[in-house]
């Protein structure tokens, strides 16, 4: 009986993933082979030899790059069940030295993964909803002029509706990706029977006779080429919310198989009719099948899509309690599944710039230039951090280690540099775009460093703090001060000490830590120590997944013997206002930078989901 309900708890977790991680390279086939053969950027003659060598890329690229690097290699590096850039830079900053010069590299090269992966979520929408849509061109050049505004519409509806959360809908998109990934299945195999010649690519050696006879085109063609491998970091990313088993068996039971048949298919059409390079997806169906097609491919893309804005916010909330971003309001969409949130600030930025690339570029196949290097990037990047995890996490020796990382490496910087090439015709964008949003979550780290650091300079000791304090008087009531040093006596409390020459009969500090695990259990969220008769230090941690609630988790100090009364207790908490100076650690414009993000960040009592009538906030100045 337990066996059968966990084959039956596979069985649907694989179907949920099949909704959610698979979406973006599920509609790889919508413009890829297009791009390869028929796209503005050094297209790959339709020849026999070419399309087989072609075809055996796509292949091996799908078997080594996603089946072996991150199915079976990179889904081992979990951080306790969790994976995607952040968690991954979690997890090697763990054996790593503070303050050493590889942890700052590590915190470098992750930093700016994160930001190109705010780059693909970009791009993914505009791109994937562009090329569903254009299969109304193939039906009738009279749409052509319809294409962008349809595609900006649906986009709009999209992003308006996160609001709502996923968790309502969400129970559809697995059923309809798996007839999605059936149909490309079908329409390919009907395809391959007409001309089961393509099968020959199956065999390695014919990649490698097209790079042989092709070098400079074949480099070329794998800025292309890679456009099948886009969202396989989703595979990684969305481990924790479904276990590396249902990923494993949806891509190998249904997906893979899928893609594979799909892309040989449109490759025997192209040998048939070299023409149909117009839109050779499309061209596989029938015409009566066209329009039910583009529908189905509409509601594939939005998928995708949304399965990428909601990485957005997830890897958001990860850079929140990591503290590499400022607290935004995070709404949870659903309170029976973990991880549905939105943060309306992130899907609005995401929105403006799906439009603008949309208005700027105008068809998929320009927005295929910008695509590839984002991703690529990206893939890079996790190869550098696998090898570090793997060298001191996982205790490899230095060659091993190398020796696991150093192929995949290699293929990933292959298809980055064949992507550089095409910088100045929209590559230019993801880098662009990452290399602000890096900026951003650099510039607010250094910033909170160094705002902390002054205020260590002027903080007081708790010891020093419990003699200054003997004859304080006292008036009914329990204060609870938020510092993030428990070391020392916070701002709030000297502060509040200075303006009302009193104190709370019971005074509590709590300290919030930020785990690098996705998750603490509750049995051991609170520490609690008694540091004198009216005095208490609760130390709270929360993983990096987890959305703080402190009244929550004060509840907890009850089996210290520490007990709350919500009527009789008043959190205070300090507010600092900055004030920008000429000679500062940071350069003059991140110091701006930092002091106006520090201004528009949320608000630390909805943050902590404090009780807004029970909030005191005393402010002080800080020169920066």
């Amino acid at each position: 009986m337990s066996e059968n309900n966990d084959q039956n708890r596979l069985a649907s977790l694989s179907l949920a993933a099949l909704g959610v991680v698979y979406g973006d390279i599920g509609t790889s086939p919508l413009y890829a082979i297009k791009e390869v053969f028929g796209g503005a950027h050094h297209p790959v003659p339709i020849t026999p030899d070419n399309v087989i060598g072609i075809l055996s890329l796509i292949f091996w690229s799908l078997m080594v790059v996603v089946s072996l690097k991150y199915v079976l290699f990179i889904m081992r590096a979990d951080n306790k069940g969790e994976g995607g850039i952040m968690a991954l830079m979690a997890l090697a900053l763990r054996p790593i030295a503070p303050g050493s010069w590889q942890r700052r590299l590590i915190m470098v090269l992750g930093l700016f993964g994160a930001a190109l992966f705010y780059g693909d979520g970009v791009i993914t929408p505009a791109i994937s909803v562009l090329s569903a849509v254009e299969g109304l061109e193939v039906a009738t050049p009279a749409f052509r002029p319809y294409v962008v505004p349809i595609s900006l519409v649906i986009l709009v509806g999209l992003f308006a509706v996160q609001r709502r959360g996923t968790a309502t809908v969400g129970a559809f998109f697995g059923p309809i990706m798996v007839l999605w990934f059936l149909t490309l299945g079908t329409l390919g195999l009907f395809s391959i029977a007409h001309d089961p010649a393509v099968l020959r690519a199956l065999g390695p050696w014919h990649a490698v006779r097209f790079f042989d006879d092709n070098p400079i085109l074949g480099f070329f063609a794998l800025g292309a080429a890679v456009l099948v491998l886009t969202g396989g970091e989703a595979l990684y990313a969305d481990m924790g919310h479904f276990g590396h088993k249902p990923i494993q068996w949806a891509w190998f039971g249904l997906v893979l198989p899928a893609l594979v048949i799909n892309y040989f298919g449109q490759g025997a059409l192209l040998l048939r009719d070299p023409e149909a390079i117009a839109n050779p997806f499309y061209l596989l169906a029938p015409d009566w099948l066209l329009y039910p097609m583009v529908v189905l491919s509409t509601l594939a893309t939005v998928i995708a899509s949304q399965a990428v804005i909601s990485g957005a916010f997830s890897i958001t909330q990860q850079a929140i309690q990591l503290g590499f971003t400022p607290r935004m309001e995070i709404s949870h969409t659903s309170d029976q599944q973990m991880g549905q949130i939105y943060l309306a600030g992130i899907n609005w930025s995401l929105l403006a710039a799906v439009i603008v690339l949309v208005l700027g570029f105008g068809s998929s196949s320009n927005l295929a230039a910008a695509y590839g290097i984002a991703v690529t990037g990206t893939m890079f990047i996790t190869d550098l951090l696998a090898f570090v995890v793997a060298r001191y996490v996982w205790g490899w020796p230095v060659w091993r280690a190398f020796l696991g990382a150093l192929p995949f490496a290699i293929i990933d910087l292959a298809y980055f540099s064949a992507n550089s090439v095409k910088i100045a015709d929209g590559g230019w964008f993801p880098l662009l775009f990452g290399l602000a949003v890096y900026l951003l979550l650099s510039t607010w780290k250094r910033g909170r460093d160094l705002l902390s650091a002054h205020l260590a300079m002027d903080a007081m000791d708790t010891r020093s703090f419990l003699q200054a304090i003997a004859g304080a008087r006292r008036v009914p009531g329990t204060a609870i001060f938020l510092t993030s040093n428990p070391d020392n006596v916070p701002h709030s409390l000297l502060h509040s000490l200075k303006h009302y020459k009193v104190l709370h009969e019971r005074i509590v500090l709590v300290s919030v830590h930020i785990l690098d695990v996705p998750r603490r259990a509750d049995g051991s969220r609170v520490e609690v120590v008694h540091l004198a008769s009216d005095l208490w230090l609760v130390k709270v941690s929360y993983g990096f997944m987890e959305q703080p609630n402190l009244p929550n988790a004060l509840a907890g100090c009850a089996a210290y013997g520490l007990h709350f009364d919500p009527m009789d207790t008043s959190f205070f908490l300090g507010r600092e206002t900055l004030l920008p100076r000429l000679n500062t650690d940071m350069c003059r414009w991140r110091g701006k930078l930092f002091v106006w993000m520090f201004r528009n960040g949320g608000s630390a009592a909805n943050f902590f989901g404090l009780p807004a009538n029970r909030v005191v906030e005393l402010g002080t100045q800080v020169v920066m």
